[in-house]
């Protein structure tokens, strides 16, 4: 069930999202060459251990996972395109690195992504990042009173498809409250004027998930967590959870910039 949110519950969210955004800022400001993934990870351990807030992606397990999410942060590198387990990797120059992170506060949870290159980065890379970014905007644009759910979706596609970018299949936004995941789906594909109508009170994650080659295909890892493109081409996935509101979209887990 949908559950409409009220004010102070998105205040509450906002709170939460705060969070998010100074882990996410953290960790880029620690991504460096020869710096480990789960060093990374530690990095926002600490940014939410200082906020006395928890993670609701440690020991998170989806019925498709083999084993339970052992980190706080994913980190998806190159060809992953989410769900990566921070290990021991240490980045390399050039590395187009994926972060996905959350938050639970007081009971409310907020969930955040971003792409970034690690060191000289590709033009091929920072366009797909633009353009992910630029999806994720459209995407937050469409998200007000009296449109549908079709019409975020419609909105993220096109600007993936014009670009010449897969959508990876299967995965997309969701509904964001107490739990990590709630109702609505919130495809980054689809018909504008379609969907459940969209209300006053609902909270949901918005995030494209592009692939360079064109490609929406993708196969799972020997890990049984992280996604990769099936053909090894780069990935990027960023996200931002948003708050309908009467005034127009909320953004509930913005940054600052690294």
């Amino acid at each position: 069930m949908m559950e409409l949110k009220t004010d102070a519950s998105i205040d509450a969210m906002h709170a939460a999202g705060r969070v998010v955004g100074r882990a996410l800022t953290a960790v880029q400001e620690a991504a460096r060459v020869g710096v480990t993934l789960s060093e990374l990870d530690e990095v926002a351990r600490e940014v939410l251990r200082e906020a006395g807030a928890s993670s609701p992606f440690l020991g998170y397990r989806p019925a498709f996972a083999p084993v339970p999410f052992p980190a706080v942060i994913c980190t998806s590198v190159n060809d992953a395109i989410v769900h990566g387990i921070p290990t021991g990797r240490q980045l390399r120059d050039g590395d187009l690195l994926s972060v996905d992170c959350g938050a639970e506060l007081d009971g409310w949870v907020g969930d955040s992504a971003i792409s970034f290159v690690v060191g000289r980065p590709r033009p091929a890379d920072l366009r797909l990042i633009d353009t992910a970014e630029r999806a994720l905007a459209a995407g937050i644009e469409a998200a007000v009173a009296g449109n549908r759910i079709g019409d975020i979706a419609h909105a993220v596609g096109r600007v993936c498809r014009s670009a010449g970018y897969g959508i990876m299949g299967g995965f997309g936004g969701h509904g964001v409250g107490r739990r990590m995941h709630e109702e609505p789906e919130v495809p980054n594909e689809g018909r504008p004027g379609r969907g459940i109508p969209l209300r006053p009170g609902m909270v949901i994650a918005i995030e494209p998930m592009l692939i360079a080659s064109g490609s929406d295909a993708y196969c799972t890892a020997s890990d049984g967590w992280t996604l990769r493109t099936i053909d090894g081409s780069r990935a990027a996935h960023v996200e931002h959870t948003v708050a309908i509101t009467e005034q127009g979209p909320r953004i509930l887990t913005a940054r600052a910039r690294a």
